[in-house]
């Protein structure tokens, strides 16, 4: 393997060494299923699917876990102000996110298993903690001793002394800088039987429960968002160790999308919602715009910003598609050798996009030369480094909007040929007002019209 991957318990860039030869584990942080998913939400989904298609790519095996939060503090809060039973409110949104997943071309990973469906887990493990001195119960609730592990802070950095985990004190907490893994039944909550009680369990628990049952006691890969870090994965990391598992080997974390250089978060009010968004471009522009920036980069969102990116995706989407109607067919090829070391050194998007938008000029070149084999040869390249980062313009995902958009999109072609034909003869006669109105009622119905030594050629424009 050649990859190398920034990880952040070491603060340093490692090579990937998958612990099974030919296989990876990869654990991703889902989402906690309590309102309408926003491109923040989503940014981890695409980030990391774009790793798990690199690997894939690459060879290996990949089994890919995506857990679903469904009970949580959050959760149970905005179920109860709307008077709608809790379940009920986590699938709704759990929905929410897989719609939003689907549209932006995310792989579904290979299980996606809920929190309240592996409680036995999460009470195994408890009780596992509890057995090697690392854990206690008091007045129903059990809690992790911080300071029985030596190790804690390793991930974050951060110093015992100015640990707070942001929950408030149990009564029964031995020290304010422990944390809860099992909460005591409170009334109107759901609630689970334990040998210390009914009740129901910590966030930091559920992952530490499910990343152990599906990937095993030690695994490659854990990912998340930057957010996470402290105290959630650090919480994890110290309960699964502190059990005598070895967990994650290796810790990504994207950045955040950020407005005006802060987090975007439902508390500020700064939510893009996929719907909003998705009015505005295609998701596959969309999908290009959350992917462009490095993974742990923060990506400060603008409506410019994604004009740009979804304009940018179109030039790609444009050779391609060109190239296809003009040479009959642009299998997927092989991926060019600056587009893997970019791709290899901790995912370097941005320079793997540098590298397809040069080809794309290389092919742009081509076939305003005439020289199609040439022009097929780089369009198969770009569709093999785009699928790699989930937007090949001709895969059948973006591809299958169905018979109704297929047929009004063949009957659009009719009428803009049509509109070039008139312009194509006005020119010829000099006739320039009305090759000037032509142009502009295309352009106000958001077609574009690019001259080429081959003919006029159309497109629409982003968004449309």
């Amino acid at each position: 393997m050649t990859l190398r991957l920034y990880d952040t318990e070491s603060r340093a860039v490692r090579d990937f060494e998958p612990l099974v030869p030919g296989q990876a584990s990869v654990y991703l942080c889902g989402a906690t299923v309590q309102g309408e998913p926003h491109i923040g939400h989503v940014r981890s989904g695409v980030a990391f699917d774009v790793l798990r298609r690199w690997l894939s790519t690459k060879g290996l095996d990949v089994l890919f876990v995506r857990n679903v939060t469904d009970i949580e503090d959050k959760i149970l809060r905005k179920a109860a102000e709307a008077g709608r039973p809790w379940w009920e409110w986590a699938a709704t949104y759990e929905r929410a996110f897989n719609r939003a997943y689907d549209a932006l071309g995310v792989l579904p990973p290979s299980v996606e298993p809920r929190a309240t469906g592996h409680i036995t887990q999460m009470v195994e493990l408890i009780q596992r903690l509890i057995d090697a001195g690392h854990a206690y119960a008091a007045d129903g609730d059990v809690y992790f001793d911080v300071l029985s592990y030596p190790e804690y802070g390793a991930l974050s950095g951060h110093r015992i002394e100015d640990v707070h985990q942001g929950e408030s004190a149990g009564l029964g907490k031995r020290d304010p800088r422990d944390f809860t893994l099992w909460k005591a039944e409170k009334p109107g909550e759901p609630s689970w039987p334990t040998p210390w009680g009914r009740g129901r369990p910590g966030w930091h628990l559920e992952c530490s429960a499910m990343a152990g049952f599906y990937l095993g006691g030690t695994f490659d890969i854990h990912c998340g968002g930057m957010d996470l870090v402290f105290p959630h994965h650090e919480n994890e990391m110290a309960q699964s160790r502190a059990a005598g598992d070895g967990f994650a080997r290796y810790w990504l974390h994207n950045g955040w999308v950020t407005m005006g250089g802060e987090k975007m978060s439902k508390s500020l009010g700064n939510v893009l919602s996929i719907p909003n968004v998705l009015a505005r471009v295609r998701p596959q522009e969309l999908r290009y715009y959350l992917g462009s920036a490095h993974y742990r980069s923060m990506l400060e969102y603008s409506d410019d910003a994604l004009a740009e990116a979804a304009a940018a995706y179109r030039g790609l989407e444009s050779f391609v598609l060109k190239t296809r109607d003009r040479a009959g067919e642009v299998p997927v090829g092989e991926w060019t050798e600056a587009f893997a070391e970019a791709l290899d050194d901790d995912l370097g998007v941005p320079k793997a996009l540098a590298e397809i938008h040069r080809k794309r000029s290389e092919g742009n070149k081509a076939l305003d030369n005439g020289d199609l084999d040439m022009a097929v040869q780089i369009a198969s390249q770009v569709r093999s480094m785009l699928g790699i980062l989930g937007v090949d313009p001709l895969d059948e995902h973006w591809c299958s909007t169905g018979d109704s958009g297929s047929a009004a999109l063949a009957a659009l072609d009719v009428l803009v040929r049509a509109d070039l034909e008139r312009r194509t003869t006005a020119r010829a006669e000099k006739n320039w007002a009305v090759a000037d109105e032509v142009r502009d009622r295309l352009a106000a119905a958001g077609v574009e019209v690019t001259d080429t030594p081959n003919g006029p050629e159309w497109s629409l424009k982003a968004g449309q």
